[in-house]
């Protein structure tokens, strides 16, 4: 595949130095975070077992081949800053690069922040809580103290001055880190599996109990986007490659094939031991909360098991070297998305400044600017967050497989259509069991989550009027697409909030009704008339469908209203661009020398006459060919202002005589009338009059013009230059006869 820049110049003046072994370690060490060895095991384990949460996996990696395939595609036609957003833009357009962009940006700062958020975690985990100290308040069950907060908030500005200070350093820093980390769960694994070799512990049952093991296998398979999403995030920092695009596919899947690796390693070494009083893994695994520090870590308990202390601090150290590696590449990828949003002017011009080592300082900045109250939210609001990347990764994975296809399509190359479809369909369905869960499996997506998605998206279509406003070079607000899809997303949101909400309320009132019948309710529930208790309980559930109405109307209200700003903006621009193409037009079509019709407007009138006498439904009309007699002399002896004057008061002349036909200025003096209406009726005698004004303006200061006058005939003439040719010869017969009059004719 050649190795070409867009016809387009792409956005991005970084400079090229990120070897083949740097962007694999950037892909690797952003796609694995704090949940791949801490949450992973536990997560995927209590649904389907170790053999379906590897079957999953797999499944899960040969999508992720499909959609680097993608990726690969695109940057070698696309090759620039930005990512997805710049393939959308170049494909789709602005208005779509915009919605792209928006979920780019949630997906990869929730993952920043979940990896930021997990540093007081390392600590109370492995370091006995060394940092809860200054303890301000509880969030949703979460203590936040101000020594974590703090810690967490240098961790944060450590990063980001790495990434200001020196790329090189970035990059080396990335390799080692991933290398650490992932040769420290490679020996960990390996060291469980012999060691579960020689106890003879067994991993059984390959499956959850109880549940479907297609259903189990499906289940993991349609939530692996959240496994594998940032390993695509070095496409944004595509122009700093410092070897061939065609390489870029080849590195994504050395990146995939370890990312993979490590999670079924994590999974697997989980299952190979447990502590004495469970009786298996999925007996320890669903009392995993009864357990404190190493024994409450899966992966962590095995490698103690299997290598005492040696064990933990490997693990310890691969835990901070791939929450670091997450830190960085993730601030990297957002930074580069706003450095390239800033340059189409979505976000402010300084965002696009680059330093004098071609780093995007402002863009870093601004990210740890937005990052700064996130120790203070507490781990439960990011978890929320964090739970968006999996539905966000979808929708971006989809984008890439449309645009693929798309461009294929224009290429005909057949074998790309084919796969950017089944990905397709397959991201379709994907985001329609994490939009609609319980459809294969039990819900998979925190109520809360639902809450903030439609935050999100209603917050974008107020950006986007923000856009539109100030986008003076009219790029987007042209597709409606970025408010529909806003708003069709806004509303399946709310729906599903509140199905969320009822079905909260109905396992209540279920719950309700059992202690009554069991007699197991509270005294003054007890007590009530059976009636009455029923009664009550209907009145709740009223109480909880009104409710998800209000929901549901109160969300598509404030969205809609937004998206009527929006419009009301786009419709401005509109009138505003309408009023400047009919401004410039008009300058275009009117000469500024005698204010009459220029040549232009000459050109396109000739152009619509011309198809309807091809099609026949051309009228009555006549062509007058003027040619104003002596402006040389007048510009050699008196001047190009009299000259000038000249030449307008030709002009007024024939504008006086031809008042109901466009009189149009097709060269320095000579002019056309096309005849219509009461002129074109009374041709010959206006033309008589005007000839002879003429003849007595010779011999004087005044106009001489000589005229020629030709009617079109339907029947010989098969276009309109044949009619202005027979005047334009009826104009030099005139000429020379007044040149006999003594008329100074020589132009």
């Amino acid at each position: 595949m050649k190795d070409s820049a867009p016809a387009t110049t792409p956005s991005g003046s970084l400079q090229p130095y990120l070897s083949k072994l740097a962007v694999w370690a950037l892909s690797v060490g952003s796609a694995i975070g704090w949940g791949s060895l801490v949450v992973t095991s536990k997560n995927y384990l209590s649904q389907a077992g170790p053999l379906g949460s590897v079957l999953g996996l797999l499944i899960g990696f040969v999508m992720m081949l499909m959609v680097a395939s993608h990726y690969h595609f695109l940057a070698n036609r696309y090759p620039g800053t930005g990512g997805l957003y710049n393939y959308v833009k170049y494909i789709f357009g602005y208005d779509r690069a915009f919605l792209v962009a928006w979920f780019l940006f949630l997906v990869y700062i929730s993952i920043f922040w979940a990896n930021a958020t997990s540093i007081p975690l390392f600590v109370r985990y492995f370091l006995h809580n060394a940092l809860s100290i200054g303890y301000l308040y509880s969030l949703f069950g979460y203590e936040v103290y101000l020594g974590e907060a703090i810690v967490t908030l240098i961790v944060i500005t450590l990063i980001a001055l790495l990434c200001i200070k020196s790329k090189t350093a970035t990059a080396r820093s990335m390799v080692v880190l991933t290398l650490l980390f992932t040769v420290g769960i490679t020996v960990c694994f390996v060291a469980a599996m012999l060691g579960r070799g020689k106890t003879g512990v067994s991993m059984a049952p390959s499956f959850v109990p109880g549940k479907s093991a297609l259903r189990q296998v499906v289940r993991i398979a349609f939530i692996s986007p959240w496994a594998f999403i940032g390993f695509e995030s070095v496409s944004h920092s595509a122009a700093e490659y410092h070897f061939k695009h065609t390489e870029l596919y080849r590195v994504l899947v050395w990146a995939l094939v370890v990312i993979t690796a490590l999670y079924i390693f994590v999974i697997l070494m989980s299952v190979s031991t447990y502590p004495p009083e469970c009786g298996s893994w999925l007996d320890y695994i669903r009392r995993l909360d009864e357990f404190e520090g190493i024994a409450g870590l899966p992966a962590f308990y095995a490698a103690q098991h299997y290598m005492g202390n040696a064990g933990v601090y490997i693990l310890m150290a691969s835990l901070l070297a791939l929450v670091l590696t997450s830190l960085i590449g993730t601030l990297r990828a957002v930074s580069r998305l706003c450095y390239a949003a800033a340059q189409d002017k979505i976000l402010p011009d300084r965002f696009a400044h680059l330093n004098e080592k071609q780093i995007p300082v402002n863009a870093i900045l601004l990210i740890v600017l937005i990052s700064l109250p996130v120790p203070f939210l507490g781990r439960t609001a990011i978890s929320w967050i964090v739970d968006t990347t999996t539905i966000g990764a979808t929708i971006l994975y989809g984008f890439a497989s449309a645009a693929v296809f798309k461009v294929s399509r224009k290429e005909g190359a057949r074998r790309n259509i084919v796969i950017s479809s089944i990905c397709l369909v397959i991201l379709v369905i994907f985001l329609l069991f994490l939009l609609f869960p319980g459809i294969l499996s039990d819900q998979t997506i925190e109520t809360e989550t639902y809450i903030l998605l439609s935050a999100w998206s209603i917050l974008g279509l107020v950006f986007f009027n923000y856009i539109i406003r100030k986008d003076h070079a009219r790029n987007f607000g042209k597709a409606i697409i970025v408010w529909t899809a806003l708003l069709a997303f806004i509303v399946v949101m709310a729906m599903t909030l509140a199905a969320r909400y009822n079905e909260e309320k109905e396992n209540a009132v279920i719950d309700d009704i059992y202690h009554y019948i069991t007699q197991t309710a509270a005294p003054e529930i007890q007590v009530m008339e059976p009636a009455d208790f029923l009664e009550m309980q209907r009145a709740r559930l009223v109480l909880a469908d009104n409710g998800s109405v209000l929901v549901i109307l109160g969300l598509f209200g404030l969205s809609f209203t937004v998206l009527m700003f929006n419009y009301s903006s786009m419709k401005k621009w509109e009138m505003i661009t309408a009023a400047e193409r009919d401004k410039a037009q008009l300058a275009a079509y009117t000469d500024p020398l005698t204010g009459v019709k220029s040549k232009n407007a000459y050109s396109a009138q000739e152009s619509r006459i011309e198809a309807q006498i091809a099609d026949g439904t051309a009228g009555a009309f006549g062509i007058i060919v003027c040619d104003v007699n002596g402006l040389k002399r007048i510009n050699d002896t008196l001047g190009h202002k009299a000259g000038d004057d000249y030449i307008r008061a030709a002009c007024r002349m024939l504008c006086e005589y031809f008042k109901h036909s466009p009189v149009f200025r097709i060269g320095g003096d000579e002019f056309v009338v096309l005849l219509q209406g009461h002129d074109f009726e009374a041709r010959h005698e206006i033309l008589q009059s005007f000839n002879e004004k003429v003849e007595r303006h010779i011999g004087t200061a005044q106009v001489v013009a000589s005229l020629g006058l030709a009617d079109f005939d339907a029947k010989t003439d098969a276009s309109f230059h044949d009619v202005f040719k027979r005047a334009d010869e009826l104009m030099y017969r005139r000429k020379l006869q007044l040149k006999s009059m003594g008329a100074v004719t020589r132009d």
